[in-house]
């Protein structure tokens, strides 16, 4: 019998393995940690931005990474930058984008109420369905991923269950060096008393939650880091320092995020770009056009105010998304007719590519026609599906 010792395996991971052969020809695979996909979030290599690569408004621009902020006397900006040569850490193992936030000028210091947040939503089913016991305090799931600050000091983040009674979950990246890539890995435990819930459903599970500040609002000295414990809005985290906010055009970002089952932080699992696309839509995606008219679906008139019609999709969508156009143009062989409305949704289905809307308020359409609706106020149409 002999036995090979086992690394790394493909689209998996192993902390404790080997693959042992028989003299019968019959092989035994003994691995603590081997999965499909063992990574659980979406786009944590911040490869996809359907919606553009910076802005400066609350949002989205690495798709499924949300900038949330308040008290700001001048916007950041959060954008899709590149992570080159020069960024000794991720760059060798991979990564070529990364999330950043470039702070503005917080003239008027920090205020109790301020923050700046990035937060990513995994869908309960996906943290329910892992395989992680969170009902056991020996059963884990790991974090892990790459940030650098323009500023020295420590940061904190959170995670917190939305489901059942509401728990959180501090922990501190240490005290960073200015301007230098460093991982950090966080395993995390499951909570034996049953306080950890995670519903079976495409609604919200878990927040991740990276805090480049919070006031003193949100956060109290003495709490306990690396433990899970009711969340409360005003003891999230300890006092944070305030340097980074109070700096102007500071920098935060980050990378390589990976929440895996297992006490252990493995290699990061790359995908594709197309991979990960695919992923992304499921929560977002867009129709683009020109000349602000964009081919939105086909359908047929119903009577003659109402138009029916289909929007093909990427792929089918977490759930009933809405539609940013509001100003429409309806064509038939003999009509054509605009309105402004807000389309409303005749059917949406988790497991269908088609989504299928109605708009009222047309006139003088001939019934049962053939029609193509487009959009007329933007050259891109988005559908939001996100939690």
């Amino acid at each position: 019998m002999s036995t090979i010792n086992v690394t790394n395996l493909k689209h998996g991971s192993a902390s404790t393995n080997a693959i042992t052969f028989a003299s019968d020809g019959t092989c035994d695979v003994k691995a603590s940690n081997i999965s499909g996909h063992k990574n659980l979030i979406i786009n944590g290599a911040m490869n996809v931005a359907q919606r553009g690569t910076s802005s400066s408004a609350e949002g989205y621009t690495c798709d499924r990474w949300q900038w949330l902020r308040n008290g700001v006397d001048e916007e950041a900006t959060h954008a899709q930058v590149a992570v080159g040569s020069s960024d000794t850490g991720p760059y060798e193992l991979g990564f070529r984008n990364a999330f950043q936030v470039t702070n503005g000028n917080q003239s008027s210091g920090a205020g109790a109420t301020d923050y700046a947040l990035i937060r990513y939503i995994i869908e309960a089913q996906d943290i329910a369905n892992s395989g992680w016991n969170h009902d056991s305090a020996t059963s884990y799931i790991t974090l892990s991923f790459w940030v650098k600050s323009s500023v020295a000091q420590n940061f904190y983040g959170t995670l917190r269950t939305i489901d059942g009674t509401d728990q959180g979950y501090p922990f501190e990246t240490g005290s960073l060096t200015a301007d230098t890539w460093t991982k950090i890995t966080k395993t995390i435990p499951g909570l034996a008393n049953g306080n950890l819930d995670f519903d079976d459903n495409n609604g919200s599970g878990m927040y991740i939650n990276i805090w480049p500040f919070a006031g003193t609002d949100f956060t109290t000295s003495g709490v306990t880091l690396d433990a899970w414990a009711a969340h409360d809005n005003a003891t999230r985290f300890a006092d944070n320092t305030t340097t980074w906010w109070t700096t102007d055009n500071s920098t935060f970002a980050i990378t390589g995020v990976q929440l895996e089952v297992g006490d252990t932080a493995t290699t990061f699992e790359h995908r594709s770009y197309g991979d990960e696309l695919l992923r992304c839509q499921r929560y977002y995606q867009q129709i683009a056009g020109s000349n602000d008219n964009v081919m939105v679906g086909a359908g047929r008139s119903s009577g003659t105010t109402t138009g029916l019609f289909s929007v093909p999709l990427a792929v089918p969508l977490r759930a009933s998304p809405t539609l940013s156009s509001t100003d429409w143009a309806f064509f038939t062989a003999d009509n054509q007719t605009n309105v402004t409305a807000t389309p409303s949704i005749v059917l949406w289905d988790a497991h269908s590519p088609v989504l299928a809307l109605q708009v009222t308020g047309l006139s003088s359409m001939t019934n049962a026609r053939c029609l193509s609706a487009y959009s007329n106020n933007a050259d891109t149409v988005t559908i939001d599906s996100e939690l």
